[in-house]
């Protein structure tokens, strides 16, 4: 039955307007981005078909765009809708953690480290650049590499703290493993861009690991 037949009490838009986003299953929400199914299947029954073939929903967020696109009644446009839902959440997440001190809350810096760089399926290399009051500057990543490792060079992270005259930084790097543990490697390089970023009086103030579900603060560990 097409959703516009459903009870108003039902449908997800007028749910999500009476009720709030909270109240909506997560086929609701696909739904809505959705718009419309297809012969027979409306957005919802196609938004469960998605989940179900997918095996939930972050393995169908995180579907590349020819495997996705193979979905009867999925085309270009939908595909589209749905990668700009997922980038406008990691920008909110990004201008959380750009609105006040990094160090004043480290869980939501987490957060947007893990949904930034968790999806990479290689290695890549982020810093964290900070003012004197360690407001985020900038965010970038610096180095990408294989499935199991990256190469890090200091000489590089130097020059460009000393272009965004940054005070401060933390590094962040995902292991496509999905380990968060830190490396002996992860720690060596850890203390040589210490050692390169004290010449310049920058201050390291962590060294994040993502992993699959979870996020490692080398700091918290006592490793910096």
């Amino acid at each position: 039955m097409a959703i516009r037949h459903w009870p108003k009490s039902e449908q997800p838009r007028f749910k999500l307007l009476n009720n709030g986003p909270h109240s909506l299953s997560d086929a609701e929400l696909i739904a809505l981005f959705l718009g419309s199914g297809h012969k027979g299947h409306n957005a919802v029954d196609m938004a469960r078909g998605m989940l179900a073939n997918a095996q939930g929903l972050r393995p169908l967020l995180e579907q590349n765009r020819q495997i996705l696109m193979k979905t009867k009644g999925l085309g270009e446009a939908k595909w589209v809708l749905l990668q700009a839902a997922l980038e406008l959440g990691r920008r909110y997440l990004e201008a959380e953690v750009r609105a006040r001190p990094a160090l004043s809350n480290p869980d939501k810096t987490k957060t947007y480290v893990k949904a930034w760089l968790r999806r990479f399926q290689h290695e890549v290399f982020a810093c964290l650049f900070l003012d004197n009051r360690h407001r985020v500057i900038n965010c970038e990543i610096l180095f990408t590499g294989t499935i199991d490792g990256a190469s890090v060079y200091p000489r590089e992270v130097v020059k460009r703290c000393l272009e965004l005259n940054a005070a401060a930084i933390i590094f962040a790097h995902n292991h496509p493993s999905g380990v968060a543990e830190p490396s002996q490697s992860d720690r060596q390089i850890t203390t040589k861009l210490i050692q390169a970023l004290a010449l310049l009086d920058v201050r390291v103030l962590d060294h994040l690991v993502v992993g699959d579900q979870v996020v490692t603060s080398m700091a918290e560990l006592g490793l910096l």
